[in-house]
């Protein structure tokens, strides 16, 4: 058992914990030093999900995200027998393109920029 995924005691509105579970106490170390290694490393896909999660929640959690995808990442490489294949680091951005690209217009458009979009010929 990994311990790496959040647990929320809540009881009528009042948040108890936000702790980690308690799981095996040599994983837990091996797998965030493991994330941090993988963040480092440029074009793949648990360096573009870092980035996403340390947008939002900063560096120390996305690391914790990004452990928890290592370990479901070997369980199932593990009970399946397959190589790992990385999906790169676009591939959230990928799956939808539209409103990616409405939410770049956005952010754009609030620097004072005007933007005009038009797909591009293949």
């Amino acid at each position: 058992m990994g311990g790496l995924c959040p647990q929320l005691n809540e009881s009528a509105g009042n948040i108890m914990s936000r702790r980690l579970r308690k799981g095996a106490l040599w994983l837990k170390p091996v797998l965030v030093q493991c994330a941090w290694a993988a963040t480092r490393s440029k074009n793949s896909y648990l360096h573009g999900q870092f980035l996403r999660f340390k947008a939002r929640r900063g560096p120390k959690k996305a690391v914790l995200a990004v452990a928890a995808s290592i370990l479901t990442a070997a369980y199932y490489l593990l009970r399946n027998q397959q190589p790992y294949r990385d999906l790169g680091p676009l591939y959230l951005a990928r799956l939808d393109q539209d409103r990616t690209a409405q939410r770049l217009v956005r952010r754009i458009k609030e620097l004072g920029y005007e933007v005009q979009l038009r797909k591009a010929a293949a």
